[in-house]
């Protein structure tokens, strides 16, 4: 499975961007989808899950109610959709996709393909 990540760019605090990865292959609706991020300097920390069928989601505490994680199985995608966006979101953006988890996957061991990553940065 290759991943690509794409849609990130420079935003001013309080502004939004929409995160999309694109899944190669025949079974995507087979993974769990994560996305995760990485500060200069420190660990890369999960962000957000969506399971197979796309009707269960789970956020960091960081992001909940601002962002979203989607999906479209027909597409071979599952999007980031950010909102209010502040400084401390400044990290590169990581989606990966998970073949065994179960209806959810919070801890980077348990993803088995990664994207190569798109930079988000949040001016204050």
């Amino acid at each position: 499975v290759q991943l690509q990540a794409s849609g990130g760019g420079l935003v001013q605090a309080g502004g939004s961007l929409r995160l999309s990865c694109a899944a190669s292959g025949r079974t995507f609706n087979s993974y769990v989808m994560g996305w995760f991020r990485q500060a200069p300097g420190k660990e890369r920390e999960f962000v957000a899950v969506i399971n197979r069928g796309g009707d269960y989601t789970y956020y960091a505490d960081s992001v909940k109610a601002r962002f979203t994680i989607s999906r479209d199985n027909a597409k071979n995608t599952v999007y980031l959709q950010m909102n209010s966006l502040k400084p401390e979101d400044t990290a590169v953006y990581y989606c990966a996709a998970a073949v065994t988890a179960g209806i959810a996957a919070l801890e980077r061991y348990e993803y088995d393909y990664w994207g190569q990553g798109t930079q988000v940065t949040v001016s204050s």
